[in-house]
């Protein structure tokens, strides 16, 4: 079961496995000719999907998630909640956290920590590029822009509301040396910059190692906050005295 659901992003995986279990319940409750009250036969769902993502080989908070989807579902329709708020809810969501069902790369942000941590990184020389893959709200982009505005700063956001929270930031800053575009960090090539910051997810680091070594070029920086990326060993570290207790890898590029 794991290999067949390897290659499907997880929260189509949690999907699909919830259909299963909600399938599976109907068809166990008219074999028993019972009826149940809905919260118990949430209960059921809830439990059965567990069991599946299980042995689907899920992480292990995607079991919390799957057994406490249908109570909870169950719930808030006994409330009587208008569905509009429901609507705005989703809304709000989609436009923050787009395409992470796919990416599974949340939005993190940094702590103003980590962006001074950064400010040692960034080259003496007039003129550096740096790239921030994933800048969300653009607060490592403005404030190096502000900190250096001898080099320039680019931001690569796909989550509509971030990148416009982003660019008015920008623009109001008067940055000119910074910029953001919407768009996926596989489309950047990252061949043009001096220095390359990531604040992503565990998923994506080893297949981002394997574009900045194809593409960056000899004697620049890889930085990555918070996540490793699998069988290679950083540098360099520094610890970021922050909320999160941060972690700076830092990598040159051969």
């Amino acid at each position: 079961m794991i290999a067949l659901f390897a290659k499907l992003p997880p929260a189509v995986t949690a999907l699909l496995l919830q259909l299963a279990a909600f399938s599976l319940s109907v068809l166990s409750m008219r074999l028993a000719g019972q009826q149940v009250s809905p919260l118990a036969f949430a209960l059921m769902c809830g439990t059965l999907a567990a069991a599946f993502s299980h042995f689907a080989g899920q992480a292990r908070w995607w079991l919390y998630i799957q057994f406490l989807f249908a109570p909870a579902l169950v719930v808030m329709l006994s409330l009587d909640i208008p569905s509009g708020f429901f609507l705005t809810a989703f809304l709000v969501l989609l436009v923050v956290y787009w395409s992470t069902f796919r990416t599974q790369v949340p939005l993190y942000l940094s702590s103003d920590k980590v962006w001074h941590a950064l400010e040692e990184l960034l080259p003496s020389r007039q003129g550096f590029r740096f790239a921030d893959l994933g800048s969300g709200l653009g607060g490592v982009l403005t404030h190096l822009a502000r900190i250096r505005p001898d080099g320039y700063y680019h931001g690569v956001e796909s989550a509509p509301l971030p990148l416009l929270w982003s660019w008015l930031r920008i623009r109001l800053g008067d940055h000119r040396n910074c910029s953001v575009r919407w768009g996926s960090l596989w489309d950047c090539d990252l061949a043009e910059y001096d220095v390359v910051f990531a604040y992503l997810s565990p998923v994506p680091m080893e297949r981002l190692w394997h574009k900045a070594c194809t593409e960056m070029r000899p004697g620049t920086l890889f930085v990555s906050s918070t996540f490793s990326v699998p069988g290679q060993l950083p540098q360099r570290t520094i610890e970021v005295d922050d909320l999160h207790r941060s972690t700076l890898q830092v990598w040159k590029m051969a």
